[in-house]
């Protein structure tokens, strides 16, 4: 039986981080750049105004601190906000920009 390709998480997060404000602004339009971070509302909850969600655009790394939801990468993001499966959420990123998911 054949072996399925893996998704190389790793690389399409790296990917994505070299794409964080454009990811961003698509993903959370009302939001702004603060410095090195995104700060938005949470569209996953009824937030008034921007303030206690952040990503930071050089690690990947974002929270939504009124919550306590978080994550450590661009993949989980994508995976909060669209509630996907982290396979799911790579492969969109990947589809997004032009990448191969898989391992070489």
């Amino acid at each position: 039986m054949p072996v399925s390709p893996s998704i190389d998480f790793a690389r399409i997060a790296r990917m994505a981080l070299m794409h964080s404000d454009s990811l961003c602004r698509r993903w959370l339009p009302e939001g702004y750049q603060d410095g090195k971070e995104w700060i938005a509302r949470n569209p996953r909850r009824t937030d008034r105004r921007p303030g206690s969600f952040k990503v930071n655009l050089s690690t990947g790394r974002w929270g939504d601190f009124a919550t306590g939801d978080k994550g450590g990468d661009l993949i989980a993001l994508a995976a909060f906000l669209f509630d996907l499966p982290q396979k799911d959420a790579a492969l969109r990123i990947a589809d997004m920009l032009g990448a191969n998911p898989y391992d070489d």
